[in-house]
């Protein structure tokens, strides 16, 4: 790929997300007020800290079906502990990242011990997962949590814009895991292993071993997807996660990471979590309905993953 192709792909999703931003301010006169911009920041932190996890399984060539049912499994077990379980907050939160922790950790093992593909376990760890959130919730969401559990939904005025504590939560979580892919040799060992898997283990890299500690490390964050998700909407809910699977993944392939693995930045996955809350929120001001929301997302992430087929062939 030349150079001009690849600032380009660097470069695309921001001018996306700014070409995104210019028609709707054009449609409506709410889109740019502070209020609606710092909705549309904590609309995207859970889908935001999720495509953390989604692009370091991809950048692997893996996918990550089950991170929206997993999610929504911690979010549901730390709000029953919690309220009915007689443990403190804190350490239902502990156990709530803990059981999405284990989810990711089981991933990783299933496909680097048994080497069964990625779509097929997630698939089914997704379906696990529901079942379970089911099971435990009895359908029912719980409600009556304790403070601790929505701090992070609550604000700090900057300015006259409210800002949620999750927000903040979100940008602390994507340097993190920008300083871990850039300047680590763990990042470099992901890439590796994304990139040419074979060639990274004659190298001497432990490429079973970096692809277990991804998957767990997905895990966790979404676990922590979880804890932003209860604390935004007040409440363990078992319904939750249901779209969220489509919109990590438009996230990730509209922020330049390739679904072939190897190649992407891990803060264009926020950029592309931008565009999609953009939209999101564009369509709705326009009093476009839910149904045809999603069927934008759709095409956004067809439109993204044709473009990264192009850029793939160009190399």
């Amino acid at each position: 790929m030349s150079r001009r192709a690849r600032q380009l792909a660097t470069l695309g999703p921001v001018l996306a997300l700014i070409a995104a931003s210019t028609f709707f301010a054009l449609q409506s006169p709410r889109f740019l007020t502070g209020e609606n911009l710092s909705l549309i920041l904590q609309q995207v932190m859970v889908v935001g800290v999720l495509a953390i996890g989604q692009t370091l399984v991809i950048l692997t060539a893996g996918i990550d079906l089950s991170c929206g049912m997993v999610m929504a499994l911690g979010g549901v077990v730390m709000a029953l502990l919690a309220t009915r379980g007689g443990l403190s907050p804190a350490l239902a939160i502990g156990a709530g990242v803990g059981v999405t922790t284990v989810a990711g950790f089981l991933n990783g093992l299933l496909i680097t011990r048994i080497k069964l593909p990625p779509f097929i376990v997630t698939l089914g760890t997704m379906n696990i997962a529901f079942a379970l959130t089911q099971l435990v919730s009895h359908s029912q969401s719980v409600t009556d949590l304790p403070p601790l559990l929505t701090l992070l939904g609550d604000t700090v005025s900057v300015g006259r814009t409210p800002v949620a504590y999750g927000v903040m939560a979100m940008l602390v979580l994507y340097g993190l895991a920008w300083w871990l892919l850039r300047e680590t040799a763990g990042g470099r060992h992901l890439y590796a292993t994304g990139n040419a898997p074979e060639a990274a283990r004659l190298s001497g890299i432990a490429t079973a071993r970096v692809l277990l500690a991804v998957y767990t490390l997905a895990g966790a964050c979404y676990g922590v997807a979880a804890l932003l998700g209860v604390a935004r909407t007040g409440v363990g809910d078992p319904q939750a996660g249901q779209t969220e699977n489509l919109d990590t993944v438009t996230a990730v392939v509209l922020g330049g990471t390739s679904l072939f693995g190897g190649r992407g930045v891990i803060l264009g996955s926020l950029v592309g979590a931008l565009i999609v809350g953009v939209f999101r929120n564009g369509l709705t001001l326009m009093g476009v309905s839910s149904v045809y929301q999603i069927l934008v997302t759709g095409v956004l992430v067809i439109l993204a993953v044709s473009l990264d087929q192009s850029a793939r062939r160009a190399r």
